[in-house]
Order: C-alpha cells, then sequence, then structure tokens
C-alpha cells in the first residue's frame, strides 16, 4: 500500500492541526510534524480557492533546503460565504456571529493542500458545500461555550455537536470539511511515489 510506496521518503506534515495529523495516521502513513509560524495574510483581490491555495503555498515556502526524499505538506482551510472568506474566529463573541450568518444558510469549505518536494511544488484543492439548518440563539451559544472553536475556520467543526444538530444537508467530501480532502491527499501521495 501507500505506506510501502513511500518507505523511501520522509513526509513532513506542516500542521499543528490535531485532525489533521490523525487523518495522516489513520491513512496509516509514517509522518514528523513540522509547524512554523506564518502570518496568514493574502491579497485582497484573491477570491475562494485562491486564497486557501495561496496560504498553502505560503506556508510552504517557511521550508528551505528540501532534501530530495523529502515531501513536506503544508494546508489551508477556509469558509467561503456571501463572497467573503470567514477565518478563525477572534473569541468566542465572534464565533457566535460567524454561525448566526452560516444558519438557515450554504456555504463552502474549501482546503487546499501543498505538496512541496526538491524539485516541485503541487496544489491541489477541494470544495464542499455545506448546509446549516436554522439554528437558534440557545443552540449557537450552547456550541460556542461547550466547544469554544476558536481554532476552526468558520467557527465549527462538523464532526462536534453543531454537525449532529445543525447540518441538514452536505455535497462533496466529508472529511474535507473536517480540514482535509483526504482521498485526494492519497491519491496524489500515490502520484509522487510512482514519479
Amino acid at each position: 500500500m501507500l505506506k510501502d510506496l513511500l518507505r523511501n521518503h520522509r513526509i513532513i506534515l506542516a500542521s499543528g492541526s490535531p485532525r489533521r495529523q490523525q487523518f495522516f495516521k489513520n491513512l496509516g502513513l509514517d509522518f514528523e510534524i513540522q509547524v512554523k509560524e506564518v502570518e496568514e495574510i493574502y491579497p485582497k483581490h484573491l477570491k475562494a480557492e485562491e486564497i486557501s491555495d495561496f496560504l498553502a503555498l505560503l506556508k510552504s515556502k517557511a521550508f528551505t533546503g528540501l532534501n530530495t526524499n523529502d515531501i513536506l505538506i503544508t494546508s489551508d482551510t477556509i469558509v467561503w460565504h456571501d463572497d467573503k472568506a470567514l477565518g478563525k474566529p477572534k473569541n468566542l463573541d465572534h464565533a457566535k456571529e460567524i454561525i448566526a450568518k452560516l444558519s438557515g444558510d450554504t456555504h463552502q469549505v474549501i482546503t487546499s493542500v501543498c505538496f512541496k518536494t526538491s524539485l516541485k511544488t503541487e496544489i491541489i484543492n477541494q470544495s464542499t458545500k455545506v448546509t446549516f439548518k436554522d439554528l437558534s440563539k440557545n443552540e449557537i451559544d450552547y456550541y460556542v461555550e461547550t466547544y469554544k472553536p476558536l481554532d476552526k475556520a468558520g467557527a465549527y467543526g462538523i464532526q462536534e455537536w453543531i454537525g449532529y444538530i445543525g447540518i441538514s444537508n452536505i455535497e462533496g467530501s466529508y472529511f474535507n470539511v473536517m480540514g482535509l480532502p483526504t482521498h485526494l491527499v492519497y491519491e496524489t501521495l500515490t502520484k509522487l511515489a510512482n514519479s
């Protein structure tokens, strides 16, 4: 399987996200974690996947001097709603505001993943449409105060309570909404291992 194909490579996952780290474990891959702080600022004219592509690439640029057998993986997830990118909330009140905006509406969750080797850089992205039912103020308050989703784009985790009670429809990859289009990562790593 993929682990055997990649046995001569060193996979570096540049993500502090416990969800992404768990995905890599669940894919059966050996990897190491290296995280470098990057100021996530992007040009204002960018839209939708252009933003997450830009940020995933930006994160990869913090790493130089890769060895020939290294594969560096960086990624970024945004929530795209009403022609705007919703990032991580600044505080609990901001999280409640964000979820209130998403309530009773459909938004896109876009994740971009950048694969960088000593020879080339490749970026993939995936978009998933998520629809929330009309959420009551009590539901929003309960979720935010109980789960404190300050580390999540769009102020929610689909795998948490809000996903169970609030999401009425999803079009596309569920795992993408959690932060990684695992099927595309598997596919791209298979291609890299065989190239």
